[in-house]
């Protein structure tokens, strides 16, 4: 009797273990919106941050192809979160976090995540035949806005021989524009351009 208690406490204990272990199974498409398909030639890297740190382990990476689709298996192993990142040269890179709570072993977890092309617009605002009074307001109208390299949406004051030029980062294939108004005359308009993805276009203002 006393070996059969001891192989039952046995199985329960294996049991109980079991239920412990397991693996996420974290997938899903990356999607390149500039050009409407998957990334193809990105990297997916997925990290994992241990209960109360902040250091990021690197697990695996992948390379996609142009379904854009990947797809990882990581241990579940009660991290405070796992983070995914995506990386492509002249693309906006991805961060998502996928704290340990929002995620199940008893089906898959998808993540479908998706980027732009990289592209810019080199703006100039110049004032011909310059005064002490002059005054140029502007303030931008569309554009890529909350990045960090964004240029600022709110309003822009110039006095005087203005002579600028400064460079915007927006999505690829997207309209970039200004408004503006020469304070004290009838010379106010909106300039506009779309922008070229990996390239640099100009819009210029010569008042």
């Amino acid at each position: 009797m006393g070996r059969l208690i001891q192989f039952v406490f046995l199985i329960l204990v294996l049991i109980s273990c079991k239920k412990g272990t397991g693996e996420f199974v974290i997938k899903g498409t990356v999607k390149d919106l500039t050009f409407y398909q998957g990334l193809n030639g990105g990297v997916v890297e997925i990290y994992k941050v241990p209960i109360g740190t902040i250091t990021e382990i690197f697990i695996s990476s992948q390379t996609l192809d142009g379904s854009g689709n990947y797809e990882f298996k990581v241990p579940r192993d009660k991290s405070e979160k796992y983070i995914i990142r995506v990386l492509k040269a002249n693309y906006f890179p991805i961060k998502q976090d996928l704290f340990y709570s929002s995620l199940t072993i008893a089906s898959d977890n998808i993540r479908n995540l998706e980027t732009h092309a990289q592209a810019w617009v080199k703006i100039q605002l110049k004032k011909s035949h310059p005064q002490s009074t002059n005054y140029l307001r502007y303030i931008k109208q569309a554009g890529l806005q909350g990045c960090e390299t964004c240029c600022p949406s709110t309003e822009q004051n110039f006095y005087g021989a203005t002579d600028t030029t400064f460079y915007c980062i927006n999505n690829g294939n997207q309209t970039y524009s200004f408004y503006y108004w020469v304070i004290g005359t009838a010379n106010q308009g909106l300039r506009e351009i779309v922008t070229t993805p990996f390239d640099t276009v100009s819009l210029n203002l010569l008042y």
